[in-house]
């Protein structure tokens, strides 16, 4: 189980331009929230933040998260809120959990091996990546790993073939598939000679102008 330290501060500012002015600081803005606590808004540091999300699997790792001075939580990540074009991430959503009391998270999956299909020339299929367990936060795995060391072309594994310690409980359908293998795609070059000159009988030549073709001179650009 993957377990990392942040700190984080309280804020009383709420709204969308206060947290544009947390952004502008620096922070991002975040609430922390579960059961049997009360709801806060904190805010983190942004460098804190990204150091974690670029880690790899954020969502199954337990957080100790220090609020200013006092006391420290263990938290997971629930939601993480990113802005649609710009690698910025807007607000983040920390679940309290506590000892003993079973969680409900997705943790990725690793498949282990090297499948003999792929050696024989098929191509395999990761189709899932993760799955949803539930279980106490000391025994969250970083992942679940899947055998794929028997696969043939043909073959594949489902969340069926997951094997997770004592005490995680699979909640995801037992029927999905993880991963398969798959026989290459193979065109004939008739077929694809047929298909090439099927193409260059239907499209026609566009006229776009006459006479010396336009420049683009140093520093401008070329009209469209």
């Amino acid at each position: 189980m993957a377990k990392v330290k942040l700190e984080a501060k309280l804020r009383s500012e709420t709204g969308k331009s206060a947290a544009r002015e947390l952004r502008r600081q620096g922070y991002v803005p975040a609430v922390l929230y579960g059961h049997g606590e009360e709801t806060r808004a904190c805010k983190i540091e942004i460098k804190q933040l990204e150091k974690l999300l670029q880690s790899g699997s954020h969502e199954s790792t337990l957080i100790d998260l220090k609020l200013d001075k006092g006391k420290t939580s263990q938290v997971l990540i629930r939601e993480v809120q990113v802005h649609p074009y710009r690698p910025e991430v807007l607000h983040i959503d920390f679940l309290a959990v506590h000892k003993g009391e079973k969680v409900r998270l997705e943790v990725p999956i690793r498949l282990v091996g090297v499948a003999p299909g792929v050696k024989e020339g098929g191509i395999i299929e990761h189709l899932r990546h993760d799955v949803e367990i539930r279980c106490i936060p000391s025994a969250i795995p970083e992942a679940l790993e899947v055998e794929i060391s028997g696969l043939g072309i043909g073959d594949s594994v489902s969340v069926a073939d997951l094997r997770p310690s004592e005490g995680v409980e699979i909640l995801s359908d037992a029927d999905s598939t993880i991963a398969a293998i798959v026989p290459p795609t193979v065109h004939k070059v008739e077929e694809l000679e047929a298909v090439a000159l099927a193409a260059e009988e239907e499209v026609e030549p566009e006229l776009v102008g006459r006479g010396k073709p336009a420049e683009v001179e140093e520093g401008g650009e070329e009209e469209s």
